[in-house]
């Protein structure tokens, strides 16, 4: 496993990290979550991605018991906050009160006494931003974060947010968008603002919810098992990305994964992480082989050819537009 910066900042995370959307507390029984969570541990992974959100909390508390007993200054541990987390008008969004209240949560929930980045989950128009960033450095202030980011923020959103935090002398280091080789709308915007700023992308969905591992074919029904035939949520979320074109597209992927002697995972996962502005790539995953394998993607680097092949292969089918950041990408986060 190979380690990048977060942005210009001094930290240092995993290539890969892990993240438990739709997995723990949800797809997975404990058990085998916690055997997940212990596979990336031994393939060098240290950055642990969760939110409040994710399952309505229980992904917090599975991860916190997967991980424990382990050195907590050896590990990356994430989390973020906005989306409902109960029936209550203030348990949801960005308001003082709600961060406040939710960070004590996650902290309790995760079995530790600080995460090392709190992130906003998405943009909050109804909380003046000034609050919100007040609210991040009081707690970053009592150690209960070390750095702060953002999920999903427009690049105007990103430098107002950012502004205040240097005003305020808080951390603020990294943005968590949706992007793979077929959804690449942080190019061209948020991604040079970032670095600008200095701010790293911990990217989400790298493999287009695992439309880019090839298991789809076009014509043929999704296999058992796989998050397009998940009524938990899953198959809510792959959207226009199991469209016919799309996965004939990705089809045609497979010789030059071989070629580079990669599966094609790994060929996806080594394209993300070949733009330097990402400093990791989120993976997740039902099967601590399926982990141990997409790992190997890190320290990679691909044939420029290779990339320039895939990147005019998928040209037709793969989505730039800088205006469909956030809530209009069709795999949406919960």
């Amino acid at each position: 496993m190979e380690y990048r910066h977060l942005g210009a900042s001094g930290v240092l995370v995993s290539e890969i990290a892990y993240g438990n959307w739709l997995t723990h507390g949800s797809q997975l029984d404990d058990e085998q979550a916690i055997a997940c969570v212990h596979a990336a541990l031994d393939a060098g992974i240290t950055t642990f991605d969760t939110a409040d959100a994710y399952a309505a909390t229980r992904a917090e508390r599975v991860l916190g018991r997967a991980l424990r007993g382990r050195r907590r200054e050896g590990l990356e541990i994430s989390t973020k906050v906005y989306f409902p987390t109960g029936p209550g008008a203030n348990e949801r969004g960005l308001s003082r009160k709600h961060l406040m209240t939710a960070v004590e949560g996650s902290l309790r929930r995760l079995a530790t006494d600080h995460v090392d980045l709190y992130q906003a989950h998405r943009f909050d128009p109804h909380t003046p931003l000034e609050e919100t960033m007040q609210a991040f450095a009081d707690i970053v202030r009592s150690g209960k974060a070390h750095y702060i980011g953002v999920s999903e923020w427009t690049a105007g959103q990103i430098r107002r947010g950012h502004a205040l935090a240097r005003e305020l002398g808080v951390p603020f280091v990294s943005n968590q968008p949706q992007y793979s080789m077929l959804w690449r709308v942080i190019e061209a915007e948020v991604i040079p603002a970032c670095v600008e700023l200095g701010m790293g992308q911990i990217v989400w969905s790298p493999l287009a919810q695992g439309v880019l591992t090839g298991k789809y074919r076009a014509g043929r029904e999704a296999p058992a098992g796989t998050r397009a035939t998940d009524t938990k949520g899953g198959a809510g979320n792959i959207g226009e990305f199991l469209r016919t074109d799309v996965l004939e597209r990705v089809a045609e992927l497979a010789p030059l994964a071989a070629e580079a002697d990669l599966t094609l995972p790994q060929f996806a996962l080594a394209w993300v992480l070949r733009e330097p502005a990402v400093s990791a790539a989120v993976i997740g995953g039902t099967d601590p082989a399926q982990i141990r394998e997409n790992a190997r993607a890190s320290g990679v680097r691909l044939d420029p050819g290779l990339v320039a092949r895939a990147e005019e292969i998928l040209a037709p089918v793969a989505e730039s537009d800088p205006s469909l950041t956030a809530a209009q990408a069709p795999a949406r986060r919960p």
